[in-house]
């Protein structure tokens, strides 16, 4: 199983790109049948992250980053350098998806996907709104077909 997970927060401009992605990937798999891919808008809930991903091969994560980069840049990242511990805390909201990698591969083991690759487009404004600047539209436009490519790419190898 291919699962493909989008988070980020709808509200805040260009923090949606990764649930943007998702929405558009599961309006593509609505059309094209893919039988062994799975596609999630896990919003910023780090926890849902970790049981979506449970029992697949292969994970693909997306979502927005704030690293003071060029806005638009796209990161591909190995999973595994990502993954982090989450620190001792009383609240849930903290859990971010960084942490479902690490907390997932503890808990499930060998029910945790191994091949982890994490998408990051860097926002150019994450103030409250409901659109995504053109140059991170043009940067989740281009992801978007990446991963299109990786999912027929996946059909086609587990057919």
């Amino acid at each position: 199983m291919l699962t493909i997970i989008g988070c980020g927060n709808l509200n805040r401009c260009d923090d949606a790109v990764g649930v943007i992605i998702a929405q558009r990937l599961q309006q593509y798999l609505a059309e094209n049948l893919h039988p062994h891919v799975r596609v999630y808008d896990c919003g910023t809930a780090g926890m849902e992250v970790m049981f979506q991903a449970r029992g697949s091969k292969k994970l693909v994560i997306i979502d927005a980053s704030s690293t003071n980069s060029e806005a638009g840049a796209i990161f591909k990242v190995p999973g595994k350098e990502l993954e982090a511990l989450p620190e001792p805390s009383y609240n849930l909201h903290d859990f971010r998806w960084d942490n479902a990698l690490a907390a997932g591969r503890k808990i499930f083991q060998d029910d945790f996907p191994e091949d982890v690759t994490v998408y990051l487009i860097e926002a150019a404004n994450l103030g409250l709104g409901l659109e995504l600047s053109p140059v991170v539209q043009r940067s989740a436009d281009r992801v978007f077909e990446e991963v299109v490519a990786i999912i027929c790419n996946w059909s086609i190898v587990n057919s």
